[in-house]
């Protein structure tokens, strides 16, 4: 599964179960995330036993993009049967405070910041 626009790009890579994010996230509306939605819910109800998000390479994400990436992590958790690991980039502003909040959400996410 890919996800290719002018200003970001999504690749999903089925063998690691790992969702790569590059780019900027700066949708105006929710309703423009629906792609990006669509395929991390198709992901979660899958049920792999590990997911990792990669967002070492997404340099800006707006409010609603936020807003995406923490219900997808909800969903994850409600599942309770997923480990969750998100990689970061201390090098990014954004990522450090946003990311750890998303423990905050699911404590037994497992979070990398390099």
């Amino acid at each position: 599964m890919e996800i290719n626009t002018k200003d970001y790009s999504i690749q999903y890579d089925r063998a690691t179960e790992t969702v790569t994010c590059c780019g900027s996230f700066r949708l105006s509306q929710m309703e423009e995330y629906a792609p990006i939605v669509q395929m991390l819910n198709d992901l979660a109800d899958r049920e792999p036993k590990t997911i990792t998000l990669d967002l070492r390479q997404l340099e800006f994400l707006n409010s609603s993009g936020i807003n995406i990436v923490s219900k997808f992590v909800i969903k994850v958790r409600q599942q309770k049967n997923i480990q969750i690991a998100v990689k970061g980039s201390k090098t990014i502003p954004w990522q450090g405070k946003t990311l750890k909040n998303l423990q905050r959400l699911m404590p037994s996410l497992q979070l990398e910041l390099e």
